[in-house]
């Protein structure tokens, strides 16, 4: 995605989170006249932090100066001061918990991305995200998956074809399909096929697959998967998918797979303990 895009993304997505908590107005702001303050966030608990680009982007559409003393992607402990911000007592007060909501959401993510990918840095495996992400929220997940290590699966539908069991049990001809696939989506774009058993592994590489999704395999089965690749279709990938965790995910990349996905990096993540100070 285009950084110009991305921007677009971040700002609206921020504009609408911000509204959805300010409602009809914040009620404080009715009581007291505005005053300068300062202040700063801290962590009350380790993590990795994410979403310097979104509090940035509420930091232009609610205006108020912010300093980062920690960055996207780097490592903080409990008691390390975040940031520095400075601005009127109605905007900072107005602003908290969208902030915190943010950083909190993204930098889960992030830290519990960094476990899986730390785990497998002796690998030659990536690993990947989903598309198991929370409504509306797809593209703000996935940007905290990268910012912990991970590397992107697809977007959306229009990203790449994946024919999943569900799919197949529509298609008669695989092959067929697959040929006639190619002569209507974009040419750059990869087709994957989902196979539980080593018999549908070697009917979709046969059949024309760029990539072979090894569903709830068992590390044996996708060893025999990785031989097959490796000596009849060397041009395919292969991915693993299902009952990925911390305990599995070590074992799951000694099979030689070239990537793991999973959705947990999203949906199991929980949120460090930020908080903001006003001086």
């Amino acid at each position: 995605m285009a950084q110009s895009v991305m921007s677009a993304e971040i700002i609206e997505f921020v504009k609408k989170t911000l509204a959805e908590d300010i409602g009809r107005g914040d009620l404080y702001a009715q009581v007291l006249p505005s005053t300068d303050q300062s202040g700063f966030i801290i962590a009350k608990s380790d993590g990795v932090l994410a979403g310097v680009p979104y509090i940035q982007a509420l930091a232009t559409i609610d205006p108020f100066e912010i300093m980062w003393l920690k960055e996207d992607g780097e490592s903080f402990v409990k008691g390390d001061k975040i940031a520095t911000f400075h601005g009127t007592s109605h905007t900072l007060l107005r602003i908290e918990r969208t902030m915190l909501n943010i950083l909190h959401h993204a930098s889960g993510i992030a830290a519990l991305t960094r476990k899986y990918v730390e785990l497998i840095a002796d690998y030659d495996v990536l690993l990947l995200d989903t598309r198991k992400t929370r409504p509306q929220l797809r593209i703000f997940e996935k940007y905290a998956t990268k910012v912990g290590g991970g590397t992107n699966h697809r977007m959306g539908l229009d990203d790449a074809l994946m024919l999943k069991d569900t799919h197949l049990k529509t298609i008669t001809d695989l092959a067929a399909y697959v040929k006639e696939a190619r002569k209507k989506i974009p040419f750059t774009t990869t087709i994957e096929i989902e196979a539980e058993t080593m018999e549908i592994a070697r009917y979709a590489m046969e059949s024309g697959a760029d990539i072979v999704m090894c569903d709830n395999m068992s590390c044996d089965d996708m060893m025999a998967v990785v031989a097959l690749r490796n000596t009849a279709h060397p041009k395919v990938r292969l991915e693993a998918s299902g009952n990925v965790s911390l305990e599995t995910i070590v074992e799951i990349a000694k099979t030689g797979v070239d990537a793991i996905s999973t959705g947990s990096t999203i949906h199991q993540s929980t949120w460090p303990d930020l908080s903001m100070k006003i001086n």
